[in-house]
């Protein structure tokens, strides 16, 4: 049934129904004849052109753009450039959609489960995230729905060249997006891993973050991250001092947040999550004790949570995030009873804050609703894999009774960087094998070692990205 629906979908874009990609179906049907170059076939694409190719052992790997409507509603309303790379394995292998969530590494890499199943990649830039961004923008086009039917014409676009099974993929707000596209298209893929993907329900009711900081890892060890940040607060005129002599030093401003002091905050706010984000139970000795120098707490903050982030410069990149975060994603908050009396900006600590004011906002609080009610009722073929000492995985996506083929597990012990290759042993036996049987690779897996990846590790391509390491951005 699944081949039936694709081979229908590849005669709708060979019959022009793309609609925005300025060549012919003629040149489409040239494309999907057999034994042309890759590039050729790809570049045959409506609304495709090459960047680069860029060299890598094994595989063929292009830098790409693609055409797309601003509006997929109105498609007439205008078109972007929307970049893409694709590492091409072969025609015979399984494809992996991934996406950050963000903006586009264009340099050859490969997440896990393109590893797990020795498959071709596909990676697409967020809509909005530089140079992917309409001109002029129009924000209210930035919405979890757009962005899925962004994936959809690249898969529909693809498929009829790479026609064995789809995965979708990515981390953190890329395992978001990777559950929205199902969501939207649920017929696209043929299975999806979610890595580390929160899922704020009710932006409102964020108890389960309280929850978390009272119960992760050791009191001791909570109890000393709680002693530095609100010593931090304590020294915050010396420490500001210092904020700014780097900023005008460096050039940088505070324009969208107001003041160094108002960055301050949110910089200081951010110590905890982001040290149990990317931190680990082993490294508790190695915060600082509360009565450390004052420059060893401005280092480890720099470290932690970096300073350079809340000024114009820093927030910059990430402002299509934090539009989502204000609009339809949600947001964390969490209390923070050891620093009372010591804040002096309430309300600072919001999406809002970080985006430019000219830039319209209104809270959608229906959207993660859907998108949880579907996990729950209707989702079918999504493993989701979190980390125990990750703040992100509080809020957790629950596939229900209404679910098929779905699974959720928790590595011990790991962080915002969990992957399947973390799960106890038994968890990541069934992972996998859900993975391969998606992947269609049942028989190519049995007949190697189990729960073993298909490729073998290369340190070039298989480095972990952590683009996103401070709190509010997944």
């Amino acid at each position: 049934m699944r081949k039936a629906l694709r081979a229908l979908l590849t005669l709708m874009v060979l019959i022009g129904t793309v609609g925005v990609g300025g060549a012919s179906a003629g040149a489409a049907t040239a494309a999907g004849t057999g034994g042309a170059d890759i590039e050729d076939r790809i570049l045959a694409i409506p609304g495709m052109s090459l960047v680069e190719e860029k060299p890598v052992e094994g595989y063929r790997f292009f830098v790409l753009e693609y055409r797309q409507p601003v509006d997929h509603r109105n498609p007439r309303k205008g078109t972007f450039r929307q970049r893409l790379t694709v590492l091409h394995k072969g025609e015979d292998r399984p494809t992996v959609f991934y996406t950050s969530g963000y903006g586009l590494n264009t340099n050859p890499s490969r997440s896990e489960p393109t590893r797990m199943t020795d498959g071709n990649q596909v990676s697409m830039e967020y809509r909005f995230f530089s140079p992917s961004r309409p001109e002029p923008a129009d924000w209210s086009k930035l919405d979890i729905w757009q962005a899925a039917s962004d994936q959809h014409r690249i898969f529909r676009a693809l498929h009829r060249i790479y026609d064995e099974e789809w995965i979708s993929t990515g981390g953190s707000k890329g395992g978001m997006t990777a559950t929205y596209y199902r969501r939207f298209y649920p017929d696209d893929m043929d299975g999806t891993v979610a890595y580390v993907a929160p899922n704020d329900v009710d932006n409102r009711e964020d108890s389960a973050y309280d929850e978390f900081f009272a119960t992760v890892s050791t009191a001791e060890c909570r109890e000393r991250l709680n002693a530095v940040q609100r010593e931090v607060f304590v020294r915050r005129d010396e420490i500001v001092d210092r904020y700014e002599a780097w900023a005008a030093a460096e050039g940088r401003t505070f324009e969208v947040v107001g003041s160094a002091d108002r960055a301050f905050e949110n910089v200081g706010l951010d110590l905890v999550w982001a040290w149990w984000q990317y931190g680990s139970e082993a490294d508790c000795d190695e915060v600082p004790a509360a009565d450390a120098s004052t420059d060893e707490l401005y280092e480890f903050v720099d470290r932690v949570s970096g300073f350079s982030f809340y000024t114009d410069q820093g927030l910059e990149y990430y402002t299509p995030y934090y539009y989502q975060a204000g609009t339809e994603l949600g947001s964390p908050t969490f209390a923070t009873p050891h620093l009372e009396g010591l804040l002096r900006h309430p309300g600072i600590y919001d999406p809002r804050t970080y985006v430019p004011r000219e830039i319209p906002m209104s809270f959608d609080r229906k959207a993660m609703r859907d998108i949880d009610r579907w996990v729950r009722k209707d989702s079918e073929r999504m493993l989701f894999v979190y980390g125990e000492n990750d703040p992100w995985g509080a809020e957790p996506f629950r596939p229900g009774r209404g679910s098929e083929d779905s699974h959720v597990f928790t590595a011990p012990g790991a962080n915002h960087g969990a992957n399947i290759a973390q799960l106890e042993e038994s968890d990541r036996q069934v992972a996998t094998e859900a993975l391969m049987r998606w992947a269609g690779l049942d028989d190519e897996a049995a007949a190697r070692r189990k729960a073993a990846p298909l490729a073998p590790y290369d340190a070039a391509l298989d480095r972990a990205e952590t683009a996103d390491r401070r709190m509010l951005r997944p």
